[in-house]
């Protein structure tokens, strides 16, 4: 017998989860859109009694991000208050430090998220160009191996829970030093780039190339001995 149509069973329609208050902070924050972060965040925190750590951290993300490094900082503050030891957290008062060029104290703060969390590339990253800011460029070349060591692509990668600064291409001694790192670990390749950077920059001390111990591993690849032969011209501003 035919099925009327009153008859026929209709399949219930999709039941979706609600979107919390996070989340859609979250996806604020994906379209760049971080003053409707910020107020979401803050939503969710009021509804969760004001101690949630994780959230607080990605408040102070969204307040950086809009250049607001005081409340920021207070934010990344009230999430190591619920939780000491949100390494994190720690790591990003570091990078408001550092944006507000006050390196000495960014130091501080990067070297205990690296007590607390001492396989996360960022952190050494972050470090190492506090110290490269301040000339310390041996402890430079030391965090930057370190953070390349546990991730190969940190210089090409974001973290989402940590903030990241870089000392990108602002001088000389940036792209020997990157250069340096590279032929340790190497990588030819990469530190044959930034070496090639460093003289269109005006490098031009290769005494300094030849007693190093890092770049003596490249002697014998072609393209650095090329490179050495035929420099490329300095290009001047």
């Amino acid at each position: 017998m035919p099925i009327n149509s009153s008859q026929a069973s209709v399949a219930p329609a999709p039941s979706f989860a609600p979107v919390s208050l996070e989340m859609r902070g979250d996806i604020y924050m994906a379209r760049k859109s971080y003053e409707d972060a910020v107020d979401y965040y803050s939503r969710a925190l009021r509804q969760t009694g004001f101690s949630n750590a994780a959230i607080w951290n990605k408040m102070g993300i969204a307040f950086q991000q809009e250049a607001n490094l005081r409340l920021a900082r207070k934010a990344y503050q009230r999430a190591i208050h619920y939780q000491r030891n949100f390494a994190a957290a720690w790591n990003n008062v570091g990078t408001t430090f550092y944006l507000a060029h006050k390196d000495k104290k960014s130091i501080k703060f990067y070297r205990h998220a690296i007590t607390l969390e001492p396989s996360n590339p960022s952190f050494h990253l972050n470090l190492g160009t506090a110290f490269y800011r301040r000339r310390k460029y041996k402890e430079t070349v030391e965090q930057y191996r370190q953070a390349l060591t546990l991730d190969p692509d940190i210089l090409i990668q974001n973290s989402k829970t940590g903030t990241i600064v870089q000392a990108r291409g602002s001088s000389v001694e940036y792209y020997f030093y990157m250069a340096k790192v590279f032929a340790s670990l190497g990588r030819n390749k990469e530190a044959i780039r930034y070496l090639r950077h460093a003289l269109e920059d005006g490098f031009h001390n290769y005494r300094r190339l030849v007693s190093d111990p890092d770049f003596m591993k490249l002697k014998s690849d072609p393209a650095y001995v090329s490179l050495l032969k035929n420099p490329p011209m300095a290009i001047k501003d």
